[in-house]
């Protein structure tokens, strides 16, 4: 049964002052980020990891990069791992957008929220649900793999495999730099690990 490890990145100033940062690039890690990426790192070093797969916008790719270097890997981009498509909303500050009506869209019936200019909630869910499926079929069925992504797209795909209506998705945690564990197999995949957080003093000598 091969288990992916959904890692969302690390902390940045984005998710610090309450701002959607969506797919806007030069978005990277503050200090608080990069010190979860290395604890994740020191505490992975000795796990089993086959590969490491990351979206590949820099706050991902930079949450990656630690552990992969750790791991003695490289770091495979996987677009399918994305952050979802905000579209018009990116780069607005949350004070704003509560104020729209779409909002409430996006936590009583995200099912049917569709992001001006952007991508649907039912999509990315495809999305990154096709992106897991495609790499789990090239590995071996005892094999261990990081994925770093975000946290919409990893609560939607969790979502997902426990048979949890996408409407409550917003029910789930993901905090940043914790990992949640799924186990595929010819049966029912398995939600093994929710939002675990690893202690940064962890990456402090």
């Amino acid at each position: 049964m091969t288990t992916i490890l959904l890692i969302r990145h690390g902390e940045n100033d984005y998710v610090k002052k309450g701002r959607m940062a969506g797919r806007l690039p030069g978005v990277h890690l503050n200090d608080t980020g990069k010190e979860q990426a290395a604890a994740l790192a020191k505490v992975m070093a000795a796990w089993p990891v086959k590969a490491v797969y990351s979206s590949p916008l820099e706050r991902t790719m930079e949450t990656a990069e630690p552990i992969a270097k750790a791991l003695g890997l490289r770091v495979i981009p996987e677009q399918g791992l994305s952050e979802i498509d905000v579209g018009e909303w990116q780069d607005r500050t949350l004070k704003d957008l509560r104020r729209r009506k779409l909002w409430k869209t996006v936590h009583l019936n995200p099912s049917r929220m569709q992001f001006p200019g952007g991508e649907s909630f039912v999509e990315n869910q495809m999305r990154m649900r096709s992106a897991l499926e495609n790499i789990v079929s090239s590995y071996k069925s005892k094999d261990l793999i990081v994925c770093v992504s975000h946290s919409d797209p990893i609560k939607l795909v969790v979502a997902h495999y426990i048979g949890m209506a996408l409407d409550m998705f917003q029910r789930l945690t993901i905090a940043p730099a914790s990992i949640t564990g799924l186990k595929f197999s010819e049966y029912p995949t398995r939600l093994i690990m929710l939002n675990y957080e690893i202690s940064f003093t962890l990456a402090k000598p």
